[in-house]
């Protein structure tokens, strides 16, 4: 049954990497559904024999494997893979070959969760952040649930370049995206109006329970990036090369405990901007109730010269993520922002009251 189960997962991924512009990495999931076996060395057996639940709703094996293969290329430790993945022709006998050379290194990628940091999703950060700052024009205090290596508590200064057309299909020969020396240049297909104005941030700092460091572990994030998505590597690179500037401050800890410390601190003269990007699924009940009481003590005392916002980009079971702001500042209100595309190509930006 845990064999079963394993290679459901893989071509689960291969669905979802497909529908999301990967289909090298849909390849590459759907070969090792059919190929790994029994006997085949310590990576395949123990991938076989998961013990949890394997799919991309737990433990994303599939994406712990896929992240660890793509380092061995990032890094040059194999040369017929490397080969392989430039060539975006998937390789059976070249990744099998690696599961056993590589053995040591791999099994040590499956002993980790993945850990994405979606550059691109600060588009919709930014337009969020806009549309709060035109209804409470205050310096803001930005607070990131599950920030990972806290990329987008840059945001503010990432270029949001809406397009007009969607965007062509992914191709190897495409220029590694738009990233002069330290600009991040995001370029989403946008619908509706892109709102205006200069963000001003007066502070930004994040939680994550396992934080990555941007300066340090800089790999890690690069291999779990998608090794077939070229612009979305050049903003990751991009994005990495400006955090050496402009180190990110991301708190090891829980988020509810985490926020409800950080929200019992007066911050007179702010907008404090919590937000969080395809995270809340992943706390534990527990913890989601604790952000959400936090908010609703803090939005309790908020005012117009100390105001609350709450952004979130999270699966709701349609196309793509619900885009949802709240704003306490004496009135309460909330909107329903739009849609986004979970890796940020697409947004479709129709703000509405709830």
């Amino acid at each position: 049954m845990s064999e079963a189960r394993v290679r459901a997962a893989f071509l689960d991924q291969a669905k979802a990497c497909r529908a999301l512009g990967s289909p090298f990495t849909a390849d590459l999931c759907a070969s090792l559904a059919d190929d790994l076996k029994a006997g085949q060395g310590a990576v395949a057996a123990k991938v076989l024999g998961w013990t949890g639940d394997p799919s991309a709703r737990a433990d994303s094996v599939p994406l712990r494997l896929c992240g660890g293969l793509h380092a061995l290329v990032l890094t040059g430790a194999d040369a017929a893979l490397t080969e392989s993945y430039h060539a975006r022709q998937v390789d059976r006998a070249a990744i099998l070959a690696a599961l056993v050379a590589h053995e040591a290194m791999l099994m040590g990628w499956l002993d980790s969760p993945p850990q994405t940091n979606e550059v691109a999703r600060s588009a919709a950060i930014i337009a969020a952040a806009r549309f709060a700052s035109g209804l409470s024009p205050l310096p803001i205090r930005a607070l990131e649930l599950g920030a990972s290596a806290g990329l987008n508590l840059n945001f503010h200064r990432y270029h949001l370049q809406a397009q007009d057309r969607p965007p062509p299909a992914p191709s190897h020969h495409q220029p590694e995206g738009r990233a002069d020396g330290q600009a991040v240049v995001l370029t989403p297909h946008w619908q509706g109006e892109v709102p205006g104005g200069t963000l001003r941030v007066a502070s930004a700092e994040g939680v994550d329970l396992r934080p990555l460091d941007a300066r340090r572990d800089g790999l890690r994030l690069m291999a779990y990036c998608w090794a077939d998505q070229d612009l979305r590597l050049a903003r990751l690179r991009a994005a990495l090369e400006l955090a050496r500037d402009y180190p990110p401050q991301v708190a090891a800890g829980d988020a509810g405990d985490w926020l409800a410390e950080r929200l019992a601190q007066p911050a007179p003269g702010r907008l404090t901007l919590v937000y969080h990007t395809i995270a809340a699924q992943y706390f534990p009940p527990a913890t989601q109730a604790a952000c959400e009481a936090a908010l609703a003590r803090a939005g309790a005392a908020a005012s117009p010269d100390a105001a609350l916002a709450h952004f979130a980009m999270e699966a709701d079971g349609g196309d793509g993520a619900a885009l949802t702001l709240r704003v306490w500042d004496g009135s309460p209100r909330g909107w329903r922002l739009g849609r986004a595309d979970f890796h940020g190509r697409w947004i479709r930006w129709a703000p509405v009251p709830n």
